[in-house]
């Protein structure tokens, strides 16, 4: 099929939301919203949502499976490892050249920009939630799931939560949106991906996760075995981002791999470097004492916590792709979507606003940023710009 934009559109668009996209999963999800949603129309909000809503349910980096698939179906597969790498690059540089000793954002000023950046989430979030709202809970039943949705994942925060959440939508949408109409000049874009291709992803995906284990044991090799560690630890985690970290110390503290103080402080580094947090695996792979360690280390342990999310996902497109215009799952995809809405409702509030917002000054600030998203149509990563110079004259203050 003939795609719609090219590899080095796609790799410089996420290349410019790596450096840019700061706040966790749930910000970055914002902040595609803002730039290859709202600016660059790569799909309407519908498509988007649905996207949102199927890698909640699949495991692995939510945020960057969203973003692989978006560059998967804008240019082809090699735009999908386009859209990865611009994406990923640049916190995993950080996150290694820290591992080697290049600490980040020390003093008051660092320390000010980091809070800056965390305020800027708040209104990078506030405005995915106010315009998905706007489209994905135009009416009355649609806005109640989205409530359900919201009190379900504050009740049971992370991944519980969120696929209860999601659940709950899809059993209500089923039940209540059946007759609803998906807005007209709407489309569902195709990603193209053979069926072949799907199944032999599916069965790689399983292969590994069975294969890896056994083949460490076999050869001793601390390359395998590093990989099986990350790859497990991505294959059975469900939202990404913070959920991955009690895996990710499984494997590699308490086997001895990283002492709990460096994996601490790279808990920490990462919470302050743009990008996806599962790029703390190549801090790790960098530090680990399993394994060539280094750029090396790293590399291997960033492919490996990566690879079983992306096959996954891959690998369900094209049946998505048959399902979700049948007229049931349009129905079960509207509650889902309403669902979606009030799981980033649920985190605009915690963690984003609980840990950004402590005083009047981020308040206003926060309050600036989404007034200049919303009203001024300013890009986010100039309001990013904005938000680590107030944090900073915040913290002079």
């Amino acid at each position: 099929m003939t795609r719609a934009g090219t590899v080095p559109e796609v790799f410089l668009a996420f290349l410019r939301l790596g450096v840019t996209s700061f706040g966790g999963p749930i910000a970055h999800l914002g902040y595609f919203r803002d730039d290859l949603v709202t600016r660059r129309r790569w799909m309407d909000d519908r498509a988007y949502a649905d996207l949102v809503a199927l890698c909640q349910f699949l495991p692995g980096p939510a945020s960057s499976q969203v973003g692989f698939a978006m560059g998967l179906q804008r240019a082809g597969f090699v735009g999908a490892l386009a859209a990865f790498l611009g994406f990923t690059l640049p916190s995993a540089v950080l996150l290694v050249a820290f591992a080697a000793g290049a600490s980040l954002f020390g003093g008051p000023v660092g320390g000010g920009i980091l809070d800056g950046l965390k305020i800027v989430a708040v209104a990078i979030v506030a405005q995915a939630v106010w315009g998905m709202a706007r489209s994905l809970t135009p009416d009355p039943p649609r806005a109640a799931i989205a409530v359900v949705a919201t009190a379900l994942a504050l009740v049971a925060p992370g991944a519980v939560g969120q696929l209860g959440a999601l659940a709950v939508g899809v059993l209500a949408g089923l039940l209540l949106l059946r007759e609803v109409a998906d807005p007209p000049g709407e489309s569902l874009p195709s990603f193209g991906v053979p069926r072949a291709v799907a199944i032999g992803c599916l069965v790689v995906a399983v292969v590994a996760l069975l294969g890896l284990p056994v083949l460490a044991a076999v050869t001793g090799s601390g390359v395998v075995a590093l990989a099986d560690a990350f790859y497990r630890s991505g294959a059975i985690v469900f939202g990404g981002g913070h959920v991955v970290l009690p895996l990710l110390q499984g494997a590699v503290v308490e086997t001895g791999w990283v002492s709990p103080d460096a994996f601490l402080a790279g808990y920490g580094a990462a919470q302050a470097v743009p990008g996806p947090l599962f790029t703390f695996a190549g801090y790790l792979g960098a530090l680990s004492s399993v394994g060539p360690g280094g750029v090396a280390g790293a590399a291997v342990a960033l492919a490996a916590i990566f690879l079983p999310g992306f096959l996954v996902l891959v690998g369900v497109l094209p049946f998505w792709d048959a399902l979700r215009g049948r007229p049931r799952v349009r129905a079960a995809m509207r509650g889902a979507n309403a669902a979606v809405v009030g799981i980033l409702a649920a985190a605009l509030y915690t963690p984003v606003f609980t840990t950004a917002i402590t005083g009047p000054g981020p308040f206003v600030l926060a309050l600036v940023g989404f007034v200049l998203l919303t009203t001024f149509r300013t890009p986010a990563w100039a309001v990013v710009i904005v938000g680590a110079a107030g944090g900073v004259a915040l913290s002079l203050l």
